[in-house]
């Protein structure tokens, strides 16, 4: 007769099945993770605005030609079990993106053909919409595992 009152073979089904548990959670992971991205993703598009005058610094930038807002993605990265959040490199040599959100310096050509540098201050559109869903993440995770 059993000391505790459970056969072992009750006792074995009792126990976590460790690899559906991890299956489970890393479903979830990527679900949440996803959910997250999809949401600051959108948050970024809506903060670029179209406007009849240019952005000014510390605003979210203009909408001129919709290229950037068009061009911001997320994805779920599993070897890093992360998501990537952001736009696209418009084109090749063209830094614009990072430029907006972070600042820095970009050459315009002039009106008589003369490629000039110019200091571009920042007009973060990532960054403020990451920062304003954060504090829905334990949300999203509260009952994700099943």
């Amino acid at each position: 007769m059993p000391v505790i009152g459970v056969r072992l073979s009750q006792a074995k089904r009792l126990f976590f099945d460790r690899q559906k548990v991890l299956s489970k959670v890393s479903r979830a992971e990527r679900r949440v993770l996803s959910r997250f991205g999809a949401y600051v993703r959108q948050d970024a598009k809506q903060r670029i605005r179209r406007r009849k005058r240019p952005s000014q610094p510390e605003e979210s930038p203009t909408n001129q030609t919709g290229l950037l807002k068009r061009h911001i993605y997320f994805l779920f990265d599993p070897d890093r079990r992360s998501v990537v959040i952001g736009p696209t490199r418009l084109s090749t040599g063209s830094d614009a993106p990072a430029t907006l959100e972070y600042g820095g310096q970009a050459v315009v050509e002039t009106s008589a053909g003369q490629p000039v540098r110019v200091a571009i201050e920042e007009r973060p559109y990532m960054g403020p919409a990451f920062r304003q869903e954060l504090p829905n993440v334990p949300a999203m995770w509260r009952d994700s595992v099943r």
